[in-house]
């Protein structure tokens, strides 16, 4: 038998005792982050039936659920992660790194003519416990996330991504307001104290 170390006693003490992933089991969704994306969506209206929406970073899939249910039947989801997802149902999944040309233009290539209404991005690295190390590495998936986000998006819409406070950070920042006339953050209660990550919502993408 594989002996745990203290540590990851105690992340499985809290991940098992958090009332947000009992939640999360007892309503069927895929993870407790569905909660981060839910709260956002209430309070700032983002997603809404008939729209197409593009989830980066997808797996396990409850982000993709909530949108699904949120846009309807006759809404479009398009999801893509490095890591296979089980399907859901009215769900395009595109499974590859999101870093490579190849996998990025594949994405591309699902959005519809008229673009996109709404992209979310949940995406993080594999983390190493090194800053100097892992907040380039997620500044760099922020920075991709927002830049497909510009091609995507139709004019007016929205991209929501998941950030890391770091060296590189205002700089994001300044590229989402130079193409999105709205830029806010969000740290839903879902979202651990300890956890360094900052949702950045850039509304009403401008025409180019």
């Amino acid at each position: 038998m594989v002996k745990r170390t203290q540590s990851s006693r105690e992340w499985l003490k809290e991940h098992f005792t958090d009332p947000f992933v009992k939640r999360a089991w007892a309503e069927g969704w895929r993870s407790r982050a569905v909660f981060k994306l839910e709260e956002i969506d209430r309070k700032e209206k983002l997603l809404k039936p008939g729209m197409v929406v593009l989830d980066l970073g997808s797996t396990p899939g409850a982000w993709s659920q909530y949108a699904k249910r949120r846009v309807g039947k006759n809404g479009t989801l398009i999801a893509s992660d490095i890591l296979p997802m089980e399907p859901i149902a009215g769900v395009d999944f595109i499974e590859g790194d999101f870093r490579e040309e190849s996998v990025f233009d594949a994405i591309l290539a699902k959005v519809p003519p008229g673009g996109v209404d709404v992209v979310l991005s949940d995406m993080a690295p594999n983390l190493s416990g090194v800053d100097a190390i892992d907040k380039p590495k997620s500044l760099y998936l922020c920075e991709l996330a927002l830049d497909l986000a510009n091609r995507a998006l139709k004019p007016g819409g929205d991209v929501l991504i998941k950030t890391f406070q770091g060296t590189g950070f205002d700089v994001f920042v300044a590229e989402a307001r130079k193409h999105y006339t709205r830029v806010k953050f969000a740290k839903p209660a879902a979202s651990r104290s300890r956890s360094p990550e900052l949702y950045l919502l850039a509304r009403g993408r401008k025409a180019v």
